[in-house]
């Protein structure tokens, strides 16, 4: 798509075309070479980082690195821009009906989720979605957090300001926000220096207030809190809403995303854990990988002894999302182009799918990672007679349970139910029962017990043994 940039004194052309949907998948640290835009007019600097992550071809073809893009003076480019698929929730929730509006928000590493409710009825009034303008400066939390500590608060005040945009002018009572820990204290402004290293236990992992007149919001804020580690009140607002802490028989629940997050139990108590799966399963890191939007394959099946894919929104495919790729994974695995190993077969190393797009060995190493952390950490903490798994977030509502169940990030023997946005959901339950709000947040607290992974050298064993690209039972 076609995109015409003027130089603003205010916002680089960096940012300019990251507000346009170029994403920026190492935050302009490594010259990944993710961030390309073709200049059709006008004059784009070729800079040194531009010649390490680009051929002279390319560079002759008017390839720029977006990260490090600079326009003195008008420049048209041509931009991969989609639309957002991004995951909210409208389910109807028990209420204690009080005059006015309040708001809950989902601020995920990727997306961000408003929702306005009339805390009259518990309907909801209004919803904004965004990308989060903080992966303009990496996709991943440990890159944020990095550049936080070279430039404290910028990431803070820029999230601030977004979410606060979103919110728009209408005074509202009281506005909950979930989020992973990471988020939280990039939010709240609080030190991040004790989450960049092990143990990664921060003495600041408590719910936070602020008034209106601190952001300039129409109304005043609560962050929830976290439980523990890399586990924030994303996953704390997902037991609220699938009533984990009530339940009889154990249930398990997963958050898969950048920032992995498993957590198991039931009434008698609860044990959680996150997992560094990185960025795979949102097209992150991945050579042709993009978000869930127009021109992502987001689907792929074995026909007449080949891979078949189908494009979102039915045009040419410009690359594959997470759901895309665990379907190509598991076609591979099942066609005999990809060892349980996950070696590819072809002398090429290359795993075609669709015109010029195609896995390369690479890529089927960052899924093993991502989808062994996941499951390592699933096994881990489970124990016997784990009733169902949950599955929570955008990539578990579109993933396919078969093919997810062939490369072995989803087990065997274990009935799976997508949740939705269980960290929207169960904000917004919060949001509506306040007379039981922070009892319940000290219930599920007292309950849940945080388990540092990284820490036990049993995991990384187990991390080990998941990579591989097969079938496996939780409970065999």
């Amino acid at each position: 798509m076609k995109l015409e940039l003027h130089p603003q004194t205010q916002r680089t052309l960096a940012d300019q075309l990251f507000a346009a949907g170029v994403e920026f998948p190492c935050g302009g640290e490594s010259a990944c070479g993710g961030c390309k835009v073709r200049v059709l007019a006008g004059e784009v600097p070729v800079t040194a980082a531009m010649r390490e992550a680009l051929s002279e071809k390319e560079i002759c073809d008017g390839w720029r690195l977006a990260c490090y893009a600079s326009a003195a003076e008008r420049v048209v480019v041509d931009v991969e821009q989609w639309s957002l698929r991004v995951l909210t929730d409208d389910a109807h929730l028990p209420i204690e009906p009080r005059p006015g509006q309040g708001a809950v928000i989902d601020l995920g590493t990727t997306t961000l989720v408003v929702q306005v409710v009339d805390l009259t009825s518990g309907e909801v009034q209004r919803v904004e979605t965004a990308l989060n303008p903080q992966a303009r400066y990496g996709a991943d939390v440990m890159s944020r957090l990095q550049y936080d500590l070279r430039r404290p608060g910028e990431l803070g005040c820029l999230i601030r300001q977004s979410l606060g945009g979103m919110l728009g002018g209408e005074p509202l009572r009281e506005v909950l926000v979930a989020g992973n820990t990471a988020m939280h204290h990039l939010f709240c402004g609080l030190d991040v220096e004790p989450l960049t290293r092990a143990p990664f236990a921060s003495p600041t992992l408590g719910g936070y207030r602020f008034e209106a007149s601190d952001f300039g919001w129409p109304g005043p804020v609560e962050f929830l809190p976290c439980l523990g580690g890399f586990v924030g009140s994303d996953l704390l607002c997902g037991i609220v809403a699938t009533q984990l802490d009530e339940r009889a028989r154990p249930c398990a629940l997963f958050d898969i995303g950048t920032n992995g997050e498993v957590v198991v139990g039931s009434a008698q108590g609860i044990v959680c854990a996150s997992t560094a799966a990185g960025p795979a399963f949102e097209g992150g890191r991945i050579g042709a990988g993009m978000r869930a939007g127009t021109g992502a394959i987001d689907t792929v099946h074995v026909r007449d002894g080949g891979l078949a894919c189908h494009v979102i929104g039915g045009g040419t495919a410009r690359g594959i999302c997470g759901s895309g790729l665990v379907d190509a994974a598991a076609c591979g695995v099942e066609l005999g182009l990809i060892g349980a190993n996950g070696r590819l077969t072809n002398p090429d190393k290359r795993l075609p799918l669709v015109e010029d797009i195609a896995l390369s060995q690479s890529d089927i190493r960052e899924l093993q990672l991502a989808k062994g952390a996941m499951a390592a950490g699933l096994r881990m903490l489970a124990g016997a007679g784990v009733e169902k798994l949950c599955l929570a977030g955008a990539f578990g509502n579109y993933i396919r349970e078969t093919s997810a169940r062939v490369i072995g990030l989803l087990p065997e023997d274990l009935a799976v139910e997508p949740v939705g946005n269980s960290a929207l959901r169960g904000a917004r339950t919060l949001l509506l029962t306040p007379s039981m709000r922070h009892a319940r947040l000290r219930k599920v607290a007292a309950l849940s017990q945080h388990v540092e992974l990284a820490a036990d050298s049993d995991f990384q064993y187990m991390y080990a043994e998941m990579m591989a690209l097969a079938r496996f039972r939780l409970n065999g």
